[in-house]
Protein backbone atom coordinates (compact mmCIF):
# COMPACT_ATOMS: atom_id res chain seq x y z
CA UNK A 1 0.00 0.00 0.00
CA UNK A 2 1.37 3.49 -0.55
CA UNK A 3 2.66 5.07 1.87
CA UNK A 4 0.30 8.32 1.56
CA UNK A 5 -2.45 5.62 2.19
CA UNK A 6 -0.29 4.69 5.68
CA UNK A 7 0.00 8.27 6.87
CA UNK A 8 -4.01 9.39 6.04
CA UNK A 9 -4.77 6.79 9.03
CA UNK A 10 -3.33 7.24 12.49
CA UNK A 11 -4.17 5.86 15.89
CA UNK A 12 -5.02 9.22 17.58
CA UNK A 13 -7.15 10.46 14.56
CA UNK A 14 -9.12 7.14 14.87
CA UNK A 15 -9.84 7.38 18.65
CA UNK A 16 -10.21 10.96 18.32
CA UNK A 17 -13.06 9.64 16.08
CA UNK A 18 -15.11 7.01 18.51
CA UNK A 19 -14.63 10.11 21.12
CA UNK A 20 -16.58 12.39 18.62
CA UNK A 21 -19.00 9.76 17.29
CA UNK A 22 -19.55 8.87 21.11
CA UNK A 23 -20.37 12.38 22.12
CA UNK A 24 -22.88 12.60 19.31
CA UNK A 25 -24.79 9.11 19.80
CA UNK A 26 -24.04 8.08 23.31
CA UNK A 27 -22.41 5.04 24.28
CA UNK A 28 -22.79 1.33 23.25
CA UNK A 29 -23.67 -1.94 24.72
CA UNK A 30 -22.59 -4.93 23.34
CA UNK A 31 -25.53 -6.87 22.29
CA UNK A 32 -25.37 -10.30 23.01
CA UNK A 33 -23.60 -12.49 20.19
CA UNK A 34 -26.05 -15.16 18.03
CA UNK A 35 -24.03 -18.19 17.57
CA UNK A 36 -21.09 -17.98 14.26
CA UNK A 37 -23.67 -19.86 11.96
CA UNK A 38 -26.36 -17.58 12.29
CA UNK A 39 -24.28 -14.53 12.07
CA UNK A 40 -22.97 -15.88 8.58
CA UNK A 41 -25.69 -16.88 7.35
CA UNK A 42 -27.50 -13.70 8.38
CA UNK A 43 -24.59 -11.21 7.45
CA UNK A 44 -24.96 -13.28 4.00
CA UNK A 45 -28.48 -12.53 3.04
CA UNK A 46 -27.58 -8.89 4.12
CA UNK A 47 -25.36 -8.11 1.14
CA UNK A 48 -26.38 -5.63 -1.35
CA UNK A 49 -29.94 -4.82 0.60
CA UNK A 50 -31.37 -2.76 3.54
CA UNK A 51 -31.32 -4.50 7.33
CA UNK A 52 -34.72 -4.84 7.26
CA UNK A 53 -34.83 -6.82 4.51
CA UNK A 54 -32.11 -9.41 5.63
CA UNK A 55 -33.68 -9.75 8.90
CA UNK A 56 -36.74 -10.80 7.10
CA UNK A 57 -35.32 -13.22 4.83
CA UNK A 58 -33.36 -14.74 7.93
CA UNK A 59 -36.58 -14.93 9.78
CA UNK A 60 -38.22 -16.74 6.74
CA UNK A 61 -35.63 -19.33 6.78
CA UNK A 62 -35.15 -20.18 10.49
CA UNK A 63 -39.33 -20.44 10.30
CA UNK A 64 -39.71 -22.24 7.20
CA UNK A 65 -36.67 -24.31 8.25
CA UNK A 66 -36.25 -23.85 12.60
CA UNK A 67 -32.40 -26.44 11.78
CA UNK A 68 -29.79 -26.31 9.70
CA UNK A 69 -29.99 -29.81 8.27
CA UNK A 70 -33.41 -29.34 6.91
CA UNK A 71 -32.69 -25.76 5.00
CA UNK A 72 -29.50 -27.75 3.55
CA UNK A 73 -31.79 -30.98 2.45
CA UNK A 74 -34.51 -28.31 0.52
CA UNK A 75 -34.49 -28.04 -3.10
CA UNK A 76 -32.83 -24.46 -3.54
CA UNK A 77 -36.09 -22.95 -5.37
CA UNK A 78 -37.91 -23.56 -2.70
CA UNK A 79 -35.07 -21.72 -0.30
CA UNK A 80 -35.43 -18.79 -3.40
CA UNK A 81 -38.92 -18.25 -2.40
CA UNK A 82 -38.25 -17.92 1.10
CA UNK A 83 -36.05 -15.05 0.93
CA UNK A 84 -37.35 -13.61 -1.68
CA UNK A 85 -37.57 -10.01 0.30
CA UNK A 86 -33.63 -9.95 1.07
CA UNK A 87 -33.10 -9.32 -2.88
CA UNK A 88 -30.74 -11.52 -5.38
CA UNK A 89 -32.29 -14.24 -3.78
CA UNK A 90 -31.32 -16.72 -6.61
CA UNK A 91 -27.67 -16.14 -5.67
CA UNK A 92 -27.90 -16.37 -2.55
CA UNK A 93 -30.19 -19.55 -2.18
CA UNK A 94 -27.20 -21.36 -3.85
CA UNK A 95 -24.44 -20.16 -1.63
CA UNK A 96 -26.66 -20.44 1.80
CA UNK A 97 -27.01 -24.09 0.51
CA UNK A 98 -23.55 -24.71 -0.29
CA UNK A 99 -22.47 -23.14 2.92
CA UNK A 100 -24.24 -25.79 4.84
CA UNK A 101 -23.06 -28.63 2.52
CA UNK A 102 -19.34 -27.71 2.98
CA UNK A 103 -19.45 -27.93 7.05
CA UNK A 104 -21.37 -30.65 6.98
CA UNK A 105 -19.23 -32.92 4.87
CA UNK A 106 -16.01 -31.23 6.55
CA UNK A 107 -17.52 -31.11 10.03
CA UNK A 108 -20.34 -33.80 10.50
CA UNK A 109 -22.06 -30.67 12.37
CA UNK A 110 -23.97 -27.88 11.46
CA UNK A 111 -22.38 -25.42 13.50
CA UNK A 112 -19.56 -22.87 13.70
CA UNK A 113 -19.13 -22.85 17.37
CA UNK A 114 -15.82 -25.13 17.30
CA UNK A 115 -14.24 -21.83 15.31
CA UNK A 116 -14.55 -20.52 19.07
CA UNK A 117 -11.30 -22.68 20.21
CA UNK A 118 -9.15 -21.38 16.96
CA UNK A 119 -6.71 -18.79 16.38
CA UNK A 120 -7.92 -15.48 14.68
CA UNK A 121 -5.81 -16.45 11.74
CA UNK A 122 -7.37 -19.61 10.89
CA UNK A 123 -10.55 -18.60 11.96
CA UNK A 124 -10.08 -15.76 9.04
CA UNK A 125 -9.10 -17.95 6.49
CA UNK A 126 -12.28 -21.20 6.66
CA UNK A 127 -14.59 -18.07 7.06
CA UNK A 128 -13.00 -16.82 3.24
CA UNK A 129 -13.49 -20.62 1.86
CA UNK A 130 -16.81 -20.45 1.77
CA UNK A 131 -18.19 -19.20 -1.69
CA UNK A 132 -19.58 -15.50 -1.32
CA UNK A 133 -18.06 -14.86 1.57
CA UNK A 134 -15.67 -11.88 1.68
CA UNK A 135 -13.71 -9.74 3.73
CA UNK A 136 -16.71 -7.98 5.07
CA UNK A 137 -18.97 -10.86 5.50
CA UNK A 138 -15.54 -12.85 7.24
CA UNK A 139 -15.29 -9.58 10.11
CA UNK A 140 -18.74 -9.43 11.00
CA UNK A 141 -18.54 -13.32 12.24
CA UNK A 142 -15.32 -12.72 13.80
CA UNK A 143 -16.66 -9.02 15.72
CA UNK A 144 -20.32 -9.83 16.41
CA UNK A 145 -19.99 -13.62 17.01
CA UNK A 146 -16.49 -14.29 18.33
CA UNK A 147 -15.72 -11.25 19.78
CA UNK A 148 -12.25 -11.35 17.78
CA UNK A 149 -10.51 -8.20 16.80
CA UNK A 150 -12.03 -7.77 13.33
CA UNK A 151 -13.27 -4.31 11.16
CA UNK A 152 -16.05 -4.90 8.92
CA UNK A 153 -15.95 -1.94 5.94
CA UNK A 154 -19.37 -2.04 4.87
CA UNK A 155 -20.99 0.95 2.14
CA UNK A 156 -21.51 3.36 5.42
CA UNK A 157 -17.33 2.99 6.95
CA UNK A 158 -16.26 3.51 3.52
CA UNK A 159 -18.01 6.18 2.78
CA UNK A 160 -17.40 8.35 6.25
CA UNK A 161 -13.91 6.94 6.43
CA UNK A 162 -13.25 8.18 3.03
CA UNK A 163 -14.60 11.35 3.37
CA UNK A 164 -12.71 11.83 7.16
CA UNK A 165 -9.75 10.36 5.77
CA UNK A 166 -9.88 11.95 2.04
CA UNK A 167 -9.08 9.35 0.41
CA UNK A 168 -12.23 7.66 -0.73
CA UNK A 169 -10.82 7.35 -4.31
CA UNK A 170 -7.52 5.80 -3.60
CA UNK A 171 -8.19 2.16 -1.99
CA UNK A 172 -11.01 -0.35 -2.28
CA UNK A 173 -13.42 -1.48 0.86
CA UNK A 174 -11.43 -4.34 1.27
CA UNK A 175 -7.76 -2.66 1.35
CA UNK A 176 -9.19 0.22 3.88
CA UNK A 177 -10.46 -2.67 6.23
CA UNK A 178 -7.01 -4.06 6.04
CA UNK A 179 -5.47 -0.80 7.06
CA UNK A 180 -7.80 -0.20 10.10
CA UNK A 181 -7.46 -3.49 11.20
CA UNK A 182 -3.59 -2.55 11.79
CA UNK A 183 -4.79 0.65 13.54
CA UNK A 184 -7.84 0.23 15.65
CA UNK A 185 -7.18 -0.89 19.01
CA UNK A 186 -9.61 -3.90 19.09
CA UNK A 187 -11.79 -2.77 22.13
CA UNK A 188 -12.48 -0.01 20.05
CA UNK A 189 -13.50 -2.05 17.53
CA UNK A 190 -17.08 -2.86 18.18
CA UNK A 191 -18.41 0.72 18.84
CA UNK A 192 -16.33 2.82 16.34
CA UNK A 193 -17.95 0.14 13.36
CA UNK A 194 -21.04 0.52 14.79
CA UNK A 195 -20.81 4.52 15.41
CA UNK A 196 -19.52 4.77 11.79
CA UNK A 197 -22.88 2.77 10.29
CA UNK A 198 -25.04 4.98 12.49
CA UNK A 199 -23.54 8.11 11.25
CA UNK A 200 -23.23 7.27 7.65
CA UNK A 201 -26.95 6.35 7.64
CA UNK A 202 -28.18 9.72 9.52
CA UNK A 203 -25.28 12.37 9.05
CA UNK A 204 -22.82 11.19 6.57
CA UNK A 205 -25.11 10.06 3.74
CA UNK A 206 -24.37 9.44 0.41
CA UNK A 207 -25.85 12.62 -1.00
CA UNK A 208 -26.97 15.57 0.88
CA UNK A 209 -24.51 15.31 3.74
CA UNK A 210 -25.58 16.79 7.24
CA UNK A 211 -22.31 18.39 7.63
CA UNK A 212 -23.66 21.05 9.65
CA UNK A 213 -24.85 18.60 11.98
CA UNK A 214 -21.78 16.20 11.77
CA UNK A 215 -19.60 16.18 14.51
CA UNK A 216 -16.69 14.95 12.62
CA UNK A 217 -16.50 17.87 10.26
CA UNK A 218 -13.79 19.23 12.62
CA UNK A 219 -11.26 16.47 11.42
CA UNK A 220 -13.25 15.90 8.05
CA UNK A 221 -11.31 17.72 4.95
CA UNK A 222 -14.75 16.79 2.83
CA UNK A 223 -16.97 18.30 4.99
CA UNK A 224 -14.87 21.62 5.41
CA UNK A 225 -14.95 22.05 1.73
CA UNK A 226 -18.73 21.67 1.14
CA UNK A 227 -19.30 24.33 3.90
CA UNK A 228 -16.46 26.71 2.84
CA UNK A 229 -17.86 30.28 3.02
CA UNK A 230 -18.07 31.50 -0.78
CA UNK A 231 -16.14 33.84 -1.99
CA UNK A 232 -17.42 37.18 -3.51
CA UNK A 233 -15.90 36.31 -6.89
CA UNK A 234 -17.93 33.51 -7.23
CA UNK A 235 -20.75 34.84 -7.13
CA UNK A 236 -22.14 35.37 -10.39
CA UNK A 237 -25.38 36.73 -9.84
CA UNK A 238 -26.59 40.32 -10.82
Amino acid sequence: MKKANRMAFSYEKLRRMEALLQTQWGALERKPPRPPLNELILTLLSQNTSDRNSARAFRALRERWPDWKGLMKAPPREIEKAIQEGGLAHIKSGRVKAILEQIWQERGTLSLDFLRSWPDQEVWDYLMSFQGVGPKTAACVMLFSLNRPAFPVDTHVFRVMGRVMGMKETMSPGQMQQELQTLIPPVLMYSLHLHLVHHGRRICRPRDPLCSKCNLLILCAYGKFLTRPRSRSSDTSL
